[in-house]
C-alpha cells in the first residue's frame, strides 16, 4: 500500500479491482476506503465468513481462483497477497484466468513468500541464518492431520519460475520487489526478525501488465 505498486491512492478511485485469495479482506477493505470498487474473492467459506463479521460493503465471492466466475475484461486491477497462486500446482491455471478478467491494460500485482525461503530453516535466531536445503527443491510443503490428509499444501517455484510462469500467461513483467525488513520493525514473528530479516528477504512482490499480445501455450 505505501509502495503504491496498485498506482496512486487517487488514481484507485472508481477503479473495479478484485482481490483473490483475500482470506478476511484486509486488502478489498483498504481499497474500498480509497474509493474502489473491490470484489474479495477467496475459496474459503470459512475465512469469508470472518470477512463478513469485520464487515465492508463490497462483494464476497466465493469460488476457485482457477475457474473466476466473471466475464471478460470485468476488472481494471487484481491483486493477491499470499493468496492462491502459493497454494496451486499450476500458476499459470490461475494467471491466465486474471487476465482473462482483466481490461486491456490491467494490472496484476500478487506477493509470494520468496523463494529463498525455502532454503532456510524456519528459525528467527542465529540457526535460521545457515542454508539447510536447496533452493531448487520444488517438492510442496505439506500438513497432514492424524489421518494423513492433507491439510496445507504450499508449491515451491524459484524465480525464474515464477518469471515464465507472469510472461507465458500473457503479461508482461514491470516490477519484481524484494521488500526490505523495516528499520521500525524490532519484533520477531514465526521465522522473522530483524536479525534475519535484514539478511533473507522474505517476500517477492510481482508487478504485471496484461499484454496485449495474448497468453504463450508454452507449457512448463
Amino acid at each position: 500500500m505505501e509502495a503504491e505498486l496498485l498506482g496512486p491512492p487517487e488514481e484507485l478511485k472508481g477503479r473495479d479491482v478484485l482481490e483473490i485469495g483475500a482470506g478476511a479482506a484486509q486488502c478489498s477493505r483498504w481499497l474500498a476506503a480509497q474509493g474502489a470498487r473491490p470484489v474479495a474473492l477467496d475459496i474459503s467459506h470459512r475465512q469469508l465468513q470472518h470477512a463478513l463479521r469485520i464487515g465492508g460493503s463490497f462483494p464476497l465471492v466465493c469460488a476457485d481462483a482457477g475457474a473466476l466466475p466473471f466475464a471478460d475484461g470485468s476488472f481494471d486491477l487484481v491483486c493477491s497477497a499470499y493468496g492462491a497462486l502459493p497454494f496451486v500446482a499450476d500458476p499459470r491455471l490461475v494467471l491466465r484466468e486474471v487476465r482473462r478478467v482483466l481490461r486491456p491494460g490491467g494490472r496484476l500485482v500478487f506477493s509470494v513468500t520468496h523463494p529463498i525461503r525455502w532454503a532456510f530453516p524456519d528459525e528467527p535466531g542465529p540457526e535460521g541464518l545457515s542454508v539447510s536445503g536447496s533452493y531448487f527443491d520444488r517438492t510442496p510443503y505439506v500438513e497432514q492431520d492424524e489421518e494423513g490428509r492433507a491439510v496445507y499444501v504450499e508449491h515451491h517455484r524459484t524465480l525464474g519460475d515464477r518469471v515464465r510462469d507472469v510472461v507465458a500467461s500473457g503479461f508482461r513483467l514491470v516490477d519484481l520487489v524484494e521488500p526490505e525488513w523495516p528499520a521500525w520493525n524490532t519484533s520477531e514473528w514465526g521465522g522473522w526478525s530483524p536479525l534475519r530479516g535484514n539478511l533473507i528477504p522474505g517476500t517477492a512482490i510481482f508487478v504485471c501488465e496484461r499484454s496485449e499480445a495474448g497468453a504463450s501455450p508454452a507449457e512448463g
